[in-house]
């Protein structure tokens, strides 16, 4: 027994061990734009060739993962790209900006009603929030580099990161090839000025208690009913962390990389 859990443990520290590691491929840099500093990680292909040009993928952490340490936002979803067999298939430069302790990346008041479900009104007016605006100028730096294939930029992101990617992809319509927002949502009056022109793959848990599935289910419904190309993924059994389900999917990355514009 006692061997068995020392070997458990040694285990635990081993892959704890690695994980560090493999963070450091993730290159720590900060994005200023003006008055505001944006950390951001970014991944670049095995044997990245300055010759030539690569996917960009730009991925929104959540609530949970904001923060100024330039690491939390690793959490959930790096690993996928850190993959070695992914790599290998699909290189791609992989950026993860983070969020500050207070912001938001969509402009959104939430509020709970006496049920103590949460409710979210999403804006559709008015200027990005800080952390948004950022992450454009950001996105705007990466698009002119001569390394980013400008026809396969992709956006998706988790949470507080699903929201956001519904909203970037309003705020840059023509630029994404692909979109995959994750428990999120958004307001659907804004799918009409993306919904021809950028494929999503839509995923949100059945039981989430958290951000409803509905939030969902209502852009969905928008972007069908805009003639968009859309896939919607709801996991029966799973809550909010419905992330783990959608970064297994064997087609997620097949279905991304296969798209451009």
């Amino acid at each position: 027994m006692l061997s068995a859990i020392r070997i458990s443990l040694f285990l635990l520290l081993t892959s704890s061990i690695v994980w560090a590691q493999d963070r450091t491929e993730y290159k720590e840099v900060v994005f200023n734009n003006g008055d505001f500093s944006l950390p951001y990680r970014i991944l670049y292909p095995q044997n990245y060739d300055t010759k030539k040009s690569y996917p960009l993928i730009l991925f929104l952490h959540g609530a949970g993962e904001r923060g100024s340490d330039n690491e939390k936002q690793l959490i959930h979803g790096s690993k996928l790209f850190l993959n070695s067999v992914n790599r290998q298939r699909f290189p791609a430069i992989v950026v993860f900006p983070q969020c500050p302790e207070e912001g938001f990346w969509s402009k959104v008041d939430m509020s709970t009603n006496s049920e103590g479900i949460r409710e979210f009104d999403f804006s559709v007016k008015g200027d990005p929030t800080p952390s948004m605006q950022a992450t454009l100028g950001l996105l705007d730096s990466l698009h002119k580099l001569n390394t980013v294939n400008t026809s396969k930029i992709y956006v998706g992101g988790l949470s507080m990161g699903g929201m956001g990617t519904f909203e970037i992809v309003s705020r840059r319509p023509k630029l994404f090839a692909a979109a995959f927002p994750i428990c999120g949502g958004g307001n659907p009056e804004s799918v009409k000025k993306y919904a021809k022109k950028v494929p999503f793959w839509v995923f949100h848990g059945a039981k989430d208690d958290v951000v409803p599935p509905e939030l969902s289910q209502n852009m969905v419904d928008a972007l069908k009913s805009h003639q968009g190309e859309v896939k919607f993924t709801l996991y029966p059994d799973a809550n909010h962390n419905s992330w783990d389900a959608a970064f297994a999917e064997p087609d997620l990355l097949p279905w991304i990389f296969s798209r451009s514009k």
